[in-house]
């Protein structure tokens, strides 16, 4: 799974960069434009461990903001099954809070938190806890009818045990959304760094497009597209256990 997974990446960046440099010999644009494969090269050797550095730590907030977005979407998707009042309230609330785009967000959470990693952490939380809260909802409004039924009758069912059951008769679907929700929470994050933060590889990037230096930010959306892969191999796995130890 690990191997299959980084060469899909490398492919695909391989690809990109392959087609950037066609580009730039067909074109016949200067290294000041698009850099050279020496150069990217020679800058991937200078810079190679300090934007490694600086992936892991925009990776370990990423994955802290994607568990808390995983909360988020559970805690909501539980208050938001229920067909009272207060259940309707909570979803239109989530809904609205994510009509709004989060650029326009960004600098109010910065102007109340800082440019720290509290303000990293909640915009990877709400970039990626609404699809995660679109799936939970659906999982947790869609009844199972033959076996909600029979606990029913028998007057054992309670709430916790509804939502026991539902997710495990879509405990796949559940698995396969927190994996794929994993790649916004660190997109989430970039756009935070990118925005106003003073760290992570999103400033970096910032930091290098600032001085038009597209040799580094090669360099850096490789390394992003090598830990966001084993950070997709790891949730991958996880769920493969979970789904193990559900269906037994």
């Amino acid at each position: 799974m690990l191997h299959r997974r980084i060469y899909q990446f490398l492919i695909v960046y391989a690809t990109g960069i392959c087609i950037l440099f066609l580009i730039k010999f067909a074109l016949n644009l200067s290294d000041y434009v698009i850099p050279s494969p020496k150069e990217v090269w020679i800058t991937a050797g200078q810079v190679f461990i300090r934007y490694l550095v600086n992936v892991m730590d925009t990776l370990a907030v990423a994955v802290i903001g994607h568990i808390l977005s995983i909360f988020m979407a559970t805690l909501v998707g539980i208050i938001g099954r229920l067909t009272s009042g207060v259940g309707s309230l909570i979803k239109i609330a989530a809904f609205n809070i994510q009509a709004y785009p989060i650029v326009a967000v960004a600098p109010i959470i910065f102007i109340l938190l800082g440019d720290g990693l509290a303000s990293r952490l909640l915009i990877a939380s709400m970039i990626c806890y609404f699809p995660l809260l679109l799936s939970v909802l659906g999982v947790l409004t869609e009844p199972v009818s033959d076996i909600e039924h029979f606990y029913r009758m028998t007057g054992r069912l309670t709430w916790q045990l509804e939502v026991k059951i539902r997710v495990f008769e879509n405990i796949t679907k559940l698995t396969t959304v927190v994996s794929g929700s994993a790649t916004l929470a660190m997109v989430g994050t970039i756009v935070a760094e990118f925005i106003a933060a003073d760290a992570g590889i999103g400033y970096t990037i910032r930091i290098a497009l600032y001085q038009s230096d597209l040799a580094k930010i090669l360099v850096a959306l490789f390394l992003i597209g090598i830990w966001t892969s084993l950070y997709l191999v790891c949730l991958e796995w996880i769920g493969h256990l979970i789904q193990k130890k559900w269906q037994r």
